[in-house]
């Protein structure tokens, strides 16, 4: 009998491993089909193709604060461990932009800037300024920040990069993002031919 129950409990463990393998593959999979719908999955892309967005962006919805979980290395960042950006709606249909970032010393430095819709976009691309030495980087007609993937439903996670693929971001409501919304925004990067390699994450030390 202790080799049936042995056995009996090797069963249970293998089809509760298969149970999770299975339930993550819905989950990436019914994941990828909202993307499919936004017009984002996609085969492997590169730096010279066109960098699809999503549809439409409520910018009422998408004001407020987020949280960066992960990003491509940057030099205005480079010191950063934890950044968080506020967006708040002004008269004109433009956002100001609160970018704090938490140094390991526990320091912080905040830069406001002002981020407008790039026409006939749905919103999904923006054109951000900031003020300081910031405005010395320019910042394209066609924008800078491009919504490349995001939680049409509630508004709880994003992902933003440019057009060149030199800059992305993976953005949540919360300090921490579900992982396998995370596993999945990072695949979909990746096809969209960002180097998912060397992303950041928050909290590590530049």
């Amino acid at each position: 009998m202790p080799h049936r129950t042995a056995s009996l409990t090797d069963n249970t463990a293998s089809h509760v491993r298969g149970w999770a393998v299975l339930s993550r593959l819905c989950f990436c999979l019914t994941l990828g089909a909202a993307m499919m719908a936004q017009g984002l999955f996609t085969t492997s892309a590169s730096a010279a193709d066109p960098l699809p967005t999503v549809t439409a962006v409520d910018l009422g919805r998408y004001a407020g604060t987020w949280h960066e979980v992960a990003r491509l290395p940057n030099w205005f960042q480079r010191s950063c461990i934890l950044s968080t950006a506020r967006y708040i709606p002004q008269a004109d249909g433009s956002m100001a932009v609160i970018n704090t970032c938490t140094k390991a010393n526990c320091r912080q430095s905040s830069i406001e800037g002002v981020a407008t819709a790039v026409p006939c976009s749905g919103n999904a691309r923006l054109r951000v300024k900031f003020g300081g030495m910031a405005a010395l980087v320019p910042a394209s007609r066609e924008g800078n920040y491009w919504i490349i993937a995001l939680d049409q439903e509630n508004y709880q996670w994003a992902m933003v990069g440019t057009p060149d693929r030199r800059f992305l971001w993976i953005l949540s409501r919360q300090p921490c993002l579900d992982p396998q919304v995370y596993a999945c925004l990072k695949q979909q990067a990746c096809r969209l031919g960002f180097d998912v390699g060397s992303l950041v994450r928050a909290g590590d030390r530049p």
